[in-house]
Protein backbone atom coordinates (compact mmCIF):
# COMPACT_ATOMS: atom_id res chain seq x y z
CA UNK A 1 0.00 0.00 0.00
CA UNK A 2 1.11 3.62 -0.72
CA UNK A 3 2.17 5.91 2.17
CA UNK A 4 -0.03 9.33 2.24
CA UNK A 5 3.02 11.11 1.04
CA UNK A 6 3.60 8.85 -2.34
CA UNK A 7 -0.24 9.67 -3.14
CA UNK A 8 -0.49 13.55 -2.09
CA UNK A 9 2.93 13.55 -4.84
CA UNK A 10 0.71 11.84 -7.47
CA UNK A 11 -1.93 14.64 -6.56
CA UNK A 12 0.31 17.62 -6.96
CA UNK A 13 1.30 16.33 -10.26
CA UNK A 14 -2.14 16.59 -11.41
CA UNK A 15 -3.00 19.67 -9.55
CA UNK A 16 0.05 21.50 -8.41
CA UNK A 17 -0.06 24.13 -5.45
CA UNK A 18 2.00 26.37 -7.12
CA UNK A 19 -1.05 27.26 -10.07
CA UNK A 20 -3.72 28.28 -7.43
CA UNK A 21 -4.66 31.53 -7.30
CA UNK A 22 -3.09 33.50 -4.82
CA UNK A 23 -5.78 33.98 -2.22
CA UNK A 24 -6.62 29.83 -2.57
CA UNK A 25 -6.03 27.63 0.31
CA UNK A 26 -4.86 24.19 -1.08
CA UNK A 27 -3.02 21.47 -0.36
CA UNK A 28 -3.15 18.80 2.20
CA UNK A 29 -5.05 20.04 5.26
CA UNK A 30 -4.89 17.12 7.89
CA UNK A 31 -2.87 14.45 7.43
CA UNK A 32 0.11 12.10 8.35
CA UNK A 33 2.60 11.54 5.42
CA UNK A 34 3.54 8.16 6.70
CA UNK A 35 0.04 6.56 7.24
CA UNK A 36 -0.97 4.20 4.62
CA UNK A 37 -3.97 4.54 2.32
CA UNK A 38 -5.97 2.33 0.77
CA UNK A 39 -9.53 3.67 -0.10
CA UNK A 40 -9.70 7.02 -0.99
CA UNK A 41 -12.82 9.60 -1.53
CA UNK A 42 -13.52 12.23 -3.61
CA UNK A 43 -16.09 14.81 -3.14
CA UNK A 44 -17.14 18.55 -3.65
CA UNK A 45 -17.17 19.86 -0.48
CA UNK A 46 -15.21 19.19 3.22
CA UNK A 47 -18.33 19.07 5.08
CA UNK A 48 -19.12 17.14 7.96
CA UNK A 49 -21.44 14.87 6.02
CA UNK A 50 -19.17 13.98 3.64
CA UNK A 51 -16.62 13.61 6.21
CA UNK A 52 -19.17 11.17 7.83
CA UNK A 53 -19.61 9.30 4.79
CA UNK A 54 -15.65 8.73 4.25
CA UNK A 55 -15.56 7.66 8.12
CA UNK A 56 -18.42 4.85 7.45
CA UNK A 57 -16.34 3.61 3.82
CA UNK A 58 -13.08 3.12 6.16
CA UNK A 59 -11.58 6.02 3.66
CA UNK A 60 -8.09 6.85 4.41
CA UNK A 61 -8.04 9.95 2.57
CA UNK A 62 -10.89 12.87 1.13
CA UNK A 63 -9.81 15.07 -1.86
CA UNK A 64 -11.99 17.71 -1.98
CA UNK A 65 -12.63 20.41 -4.42
CA UNK A 66 -13.44 23.05 -1.83
CA UNK A 67 -11.11 24.28 0.97
CA UNK A 68 -11.76 23.77 4.63
CA UNK A 69 -10.18 27.21 5.74
CA UNK A 70 -10.10 29.45 2.61
CA UNK A 71 -9.40 32.31 5.05
CA UNK A 72 -7.57 30.82 7.65
CA UNK A 73 -8.32 30.21 11.90
CA UNK A 74 -6.64 30.65 15.05
CA UNK A 75 -8.55 27.77 16.35
CA UNK A 76 -10.00 24.03 15.06
CA UNK A 77 -11.77 23.84 18.41
CA UNK A 78 -15.06 21.23 17.42
CA UNK A 79 -17.15 23.60 19.26
CA UNK A 80 -17.42 25.01 15.58
CA UNK A 81 -18.57 23.14 12.78
CA UNK A 82 -15.18 23.34 10.92
CA UNK A 83 -13.36 22.21 13.62
CA UNK A 84 -15.62 19.04 14.38
CA UNK A 85 -14.41 18.15 11.00
CA UNK A 86 -10.88 18.33 11.86
CA UNK A 87 -11.86 16.42 14.75
CA UNK A 88 -13.63 14.01 12.96
CA UNK A 89 -10.47 13.69 10.60
CA UNK A 90 -7.80 13.25 12.66
CA UNK A 91 -9.73 10.66 15.18
CA UNK A 92 -10.40 8.28 11.98
CA UNK A 93 -6.91 8.72 10.65
CA UNK A 94 -8.70 10.57 7.42
CA UNK A 95 -6.28 12.54 5.39
CA UNK A 96 -7.84 15.91 3.61
CA UNK A 97 -6.51 17.31 0.54
CA UNK A 98 -7.46 20.28 -1.08
CA UNK A 99 -7.71 20.89 -4.91
CA UNK A 100 -9.86 24.23 -6.06
CA UNK A 101 -8.42 27.07 -8.56
CA UNK A 102 -5.29 24.54 -9.49
CA UNK A 103 -7.77 22.23 -10.49
CA UNK A 104 -9.73 24.54 -12.45
CA UNK A 105 -7.29 25.64 -14.41
CA UNK A 106 -5.77 22.16 -14.74
CA UNK A 107 -5.73 19.91 -17.98
CA UNK A 108 -7.89 18.43 -17.58
CA UNK A 109 -9.50 20.15 -14.87
CA UNK A 110 -13.19 21.12 -13.83
CA UNK A 111 -14.37 22.32 -17.12
CA UNK A 112 -13.16 19.18 -19.02
CA UNK A 113 -15.17 17.78 -16.61
CA UNK A 114 -18.74 19.88 -16.86
CA UNK A 115 -18.25 19.81 -20.86
CA UNK A 116 -17.76 15.91 -20.78
CA UNK A 117 -21.30 15.81 -18.97
CA UNK A 118 -22.85 17.50 -21.13
CA UNK A 119 -21.30 15.92 -24.83
CA UNK A 120 -19.17 19.12 -25.69
CA UNK A 121 -16.23 19.18 -27.50
CA UNK A 122 -13.35 21.52 -25.78
CA UNK A 123 -11.96 23.52 -28.51
CA UNK A 124 -9.56 25.75 -26.06
CA UNK A 125 -9.74 27.58 -22.57
CA UNK A 126 -11.62 30.35 -22.21
CA UNK A 127 -8.95 32.32 -20.38
CA UNK A 128 -5.49 30.78 -21.16
CA UNK A 129 -2.86 29.75 -18.51
CA UNK A 130 -0.12 32.25 -20.19
CA UNK A 131 2.74 29.51 -18.29
CA UNK A 132 1.11 27.02 -20.72
CA UNK A 133 3.15 26.58 -24.28
CA UNK A 134 0.98 24.04 -25.28
CA UNK A 135 -2.41 26.62 -24.64
CA UNK A 136 -4.27 23.39 -23.16
CA UNK A 137 -4.76 24.81 -19.24
CA UNK A 138 -6.88 27.84 -18.49
CA UNK A 139 -10.02 28.84 -16.74
CA UNK A 140 -13.35 27.73 -18.57
CA UNK A 141 -13.49 26.12 -21.74
CA UNK A 142 -14.72 26.78 -25.26
CA UNK A 143 -16.65 24.29 -26.71
CA UNK A 144 -18.62 23.08 -29.83
CA UNK A 145 -21.67 20.88 -30.13
CA UNK A 146 -21.79 17.75 -32.67
CA UNK A 147 -24.79 19.45 -33.70
CA UNK A 148 -26.76 22.67 -32.93
CA UNK A 149 -29.46 23.07 -30.46
CA UNK A 150 -31.96 25.48 -28.99
CA UNK A 151 -30.59 27.15 -25.93
CA UNK A 152 -33.92 25.36 -24.22
CA UNK A 153 -32.79 21.84 -25.47
CA UNK A 154 -29.34 22.54 -24.08
CA UNK A 155 -30.97 23.69 -20.56
CA UNK A 156 -32.35 20.23 -20.71
CA UNK A 157 -29.41 18.37 -21.57
CA UNK A 158 -28.01 20.40 -18.88
CA UNK A 159 -31.16 19.69 -16.13
CA UNK A 160 -30.62 15.87 -17.17
CA UNK A 161 -26.91 15.04 -16.96
CA UNK A 162 -25.37 17.22 -14.07
CA UNK A 163 -26.33 16.20 -10.37
CA UNK A 164 -30.16 17.18 -9.55
CA UNK A 165 -30.27 20.16 -7.50
CA UNK A 166 -33.67 22.57 -6.15
CA UNK A 167 -32.06 25.24 -8.63
CA UNK A 168 -32.03 23.22 -11.74
CA UNK A 169 -31.05 25.15 -15.00
CA UNK A 170 -31.92 29.03 -14.81
CA UNK A 171 -31.80 29.95 -18.22
CA UNK A 172 -31.72 34.24 -19.82
CA UNK A 173 -32.21 35.23 -23.31
CA UNK A 174 -33.85 33.95 -26.26
CA UNK A 175 -34.88 29.91 -25.23
CA UNK A 176 -35.27 29.36 -28.84
CA UNK A 177 -31.91 30.74 -30.15
CA UNK A 178 -29.54 28.15 -32.32
CA UNK A 179 -26.20 27.25 -30.11
CA UNK A 180 -23.57 26.20 -32.05
CA UNK A 181 -20.97 27.15 -29.55
CA UNK A 182 -21.08 27.44 -25.61
CA UNK A 183 -18.35 28.49 -23.31
CA UNK A 184 -18.31 26.71 -19.89
CA UNK A 185 -17.06 27.30 -16.67
CA UNK A 186 -17.16 25.31 -13.32
CA UNK A 187 -18.48 26.89 -10.26
CA UNK A 188 -18.81 30.97 -10.26
CA UNK A 189 -19.03 32.38 -13.42
CA UNK A 190 -20.05 36.06 -13.90
CA UNK A 191 -16.39 37.88 -13.22
CA UNK A 192 -15.77 36.16 -17.22
CA UNK A 193 -18.48 37.74 -19.18
CA UNK A 194 -15.73 40.05 -20.83
CA UNK A 195 -13.81 36.84 -22.10
CA UNK A 196 -17.47 35.29 -23.14
CA UNK A 197 -18.37 38.11 -24.67
CA UNK A 198 -14.65 38.38 -26.45
CA UNK A 199 -15.33 34.58 -27.64
CA UNK A 200 -17.60 34.72 -29.80
CA UNK A 201 -19.52 31.74 -28.54
CA UNK A 202 -24.02 31.49 -28.16
CA UNK A 203 -24.20 30.37 -24.56
CA UNK A 204 -22.23 30.47 -21.36
CA UNK A 205 -23.24 27.57 -18.69
CA UNK A 206 -21.40 28.26 -15.40
CA UNK A 207 -22.90 28.50 -11.44
CA UNK A 208 -23.65 31.56 -9.19
CA UNK A 209 -24.94 34.45 -11.69
CA UNK A 210 -25.93 37.49 -10.21
CA UNK A 211 -28.77 40.20 -11.41
CA UNK A 212 -26.87 43.13 -12.65
CA UNK A 213 -23.97 41.15 -14.41
CA UNK A 214 -26.74 38.51 -16.18
CA UNK A 215 -28.74 41.54 -17.12
CA UNK A 216 -25.82 43.72 -18.86
CA UNK A 217 -24.48 40.52 -20.38
CA UNK A 218 -27.88 39.83 -21.98
CA UNK A 219 -28.27 43.65 -22.75
CA UNK A 220 -25.36 43.82 -24.49
CA UNK A 221 -25.39 40.89 -27.05
CA UNK A 222 -27.65 37.77 -28.43
CA UNK A 223 -25.27 35.73 -26.03
CA UNK A 224 -27.99 33.08 -23.51
CA UNK A 225 -26.83 32.29 -20.10
CA UNK A 226 -27.60 29.03 -18.53
CA UNK A 227 -27.29 29.25 -14.43
CA UNK A 228 -26.67 26.02 -12.72
CA UNK A 229 -25.87 25.43 -9.15
CA UNK A 230 -22.32 25.57 -8.16
CA UNK A 231 -21.60 22.29 -6.65
CA UNK A 232 -23.72 20.73 -9.86
CA UNK A 233 -21.29 22.25 -12.39
CA UNK A 234 -18.25 21.00 -10.22
CA UNK A 235 -19.09 17.24 -9.26
CA UNK A 236 -18.19 16.02 -12.29
CA UNK A 237 -14.60 16.82 -11.81
CA UNK A 238 -14.95 14.16 -8.78
CA UNK A 239 -15.61 11.31 -11.09
CA UNK A 240 -12.81 12.99 -13.78
CA UNK A 241 -10.06 13.53 -11.07
CA UNK A 242 -10.83 9.76 -9.30
CA UNK A 243 -10.89 8.29 -13.13
CA UNK A 244 -6.52 9.84 -12.87
CA UNK A 245 -5.68 8.68 -10.01
CA UNK A 246 -7.21 5.08 -10.37
CA UNK A 247 -4.84 5.21 -13.63
CA UNK A 248 -2.42 5.99 -11.66
CA UNK A 249 -3.28 3.81 -9.08
CA UNK A 250 -3.03 0.75 -11.52
CA UNK A 251 0.15 2.12 -13.11
CA UNK A 252 1.52 2.08 -9.76
CA UNK A 253 0.39 -1.00 -8.69
CA UNK A 254 -1.29 0.18 -5.51
CA UNK A 255 -4.47 -0.93 -5.54
CA UNK A 256 -6.11 1.81 -4.44
CA UNK A 257 -9.80 1.54 -3.81
CA UNK A 258 -10.99 4.79 -5.61
CA UNK A 259 -14.56 6.45 -4.94
CA UNK A 260 -17.23 9.47 -5.95
CA UNK A 261 -19.32 11.02 -3.02
CA UNK A 262 -22.76 11.31 -4.67
CA UNK A 263 -23.98 13.02 -1.11
CA UNK A 264 -25.64 16.32 -2.56
CA UNK A 265 -23.77 19.10 -0.43
CA UNK A 266 -25.30 22.12 -2.37
CA UNK A 267 -26.66 24.42 0.03
CA UNK A 268 -30.14 24.22 -1.62
CA UNK A 269 -32.75 22.36 -0.50
CA UNK A 270 -36.17 23.04 -1.73
CA UNK A 271 -37.61 25.30 -4.80
CA UNK A 272 -41.18 26.51 -5.41
CA UNK A 273 -41.65 27.24 -8.96
CA UNK A 274 -43.55 31.14 -9.62
CA UNK A 275 -47.20 30.76 -10.11
CA UNK A 276 -47.56 31.92 -14.01
CA UNK A 277 -50.26 34.42 -14.24
CA UNK A 278 -51.54 35.58 -17.82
Amino acid sequence: MPRLSEVIAALENLWPAARAESWDAVGTVVGDPGQEVTRVLFAVDPVQDIVDEAVKLGADLLVTHHPLYLRGTTTVAATHFKGRVVHTLIKNDIALHVAHTNADTADPGVSDALAGALDLRVVRPLVPDPTDPEGRRGLGRICELDHPVTVRELAARAAERLPATAQGIRVAGDPEAVVHTVAVSGGSGDSLFDQVRAAGVDAFLTADLRHHPASEAVAQSPLALLDAAHWATEWPWCELAAAQLDEISDRHGWDLRVHVSKTVTDPWTAHAASTVTN
